[in-house]
């Protein structure tokens, strides 16, 4: 899978996503991701890629230009574009599977005041948000966003088994999990995960997902079933 990410950070996102099982996943080339300045692409001979909002305000947004041919330059036919943005639909595990699916992500991150709503409508196919909250620039979105999609793309995990204890796969949180040694500091881990009968293992499993859920997250199970 290959992903570009158009910033003005670079550097932030390389340092975060050449870390753990992401980096690994880029040095083996199971995931093909790069980097890119948006002042590469900028004509302005100062280097700017913002100006000030027509109609007054405070701050500045990104102009056209530069993301235009930085799109153009980077972008594959049926590539989906990507612009981190607040008011994008809100990331979940079942927009990372179906990106995951995708041979070829362009993220875009915006910064100041956002960007020129032309280049939204006229490049970007997809607009998400990791959250109803802003940051200062959408660079730490879209790593969370690799992330998140990386580890549904075979070969990331070294055992694709761990996707589905995860929260959220399905409508449930996960179960707790322990490990060794069995009592720390007058703490006991559950007998049923010490007896090896791994029907019984399962079986508390899914009832500790029913009762955690219920309790953190009732939501989820109203989405899933709008009669409870």
């Amino acid at each position: 899978m290959r992903i570009d990410l158009l910033t003005l950070f670079p550097g932030m996102a390389d340092g975060f996503l050449r870390e753990s099982v992401v980096g690994k996943a880029i040095e083996k080339g199971v995931l093909n991701f790069q980097a890119h300045d948006i002042r590469k692409w900028t004509k302005d001979k100062h280097q700017r890629v913002d100006d000030t909002p027509f109609g007054g305000g405070p701050g500045m947004l990104m102009s056209c230009q530069p993301l235009f041919d930085a799109v153009g330059a980077v972008s594959t036919e049926g590539c989906e574009v990507i612009y981190l943005c607040p008011d994008g639909e809100l990331l979940n595990q079942a927009i990372a599977q179906d990106l995951a699916a995708k041979p070829h992500l362009v993220l875009v991150s915006g910064h100041y005041e956002g960007v020129d709503e032309r280049f939204r409508q006229k490049k970007v196919t997809r607009e998400i948000s990791i959250g109803d909250y802003v940051l200062t620039n959408g660079t730490l979105p879209a790593c969370v966003l690799v992330d998140c999609v990386a580890r549904h793309i075979p070969g990331v995990l070294g055992d694709g088994n761990s996707l589905t204890g995860d929260s959220f796969n399905g409508c449930l949180l996960s179960f707790p999990q322990f490990t060794r040694p069995a009592v720390y500091d007058g703490l006991e881990v559950p007998p049923v995960l010490l007896g090896g009968n791994h029907a019984a293992i399962e079986k508390w499993r899914k009832e500790q997902q029913l009762e955690r859920t219920t309790r953190r997250r009732p939501d989820l199970l109203r989405k899933n079933d709008p009669k409870l």
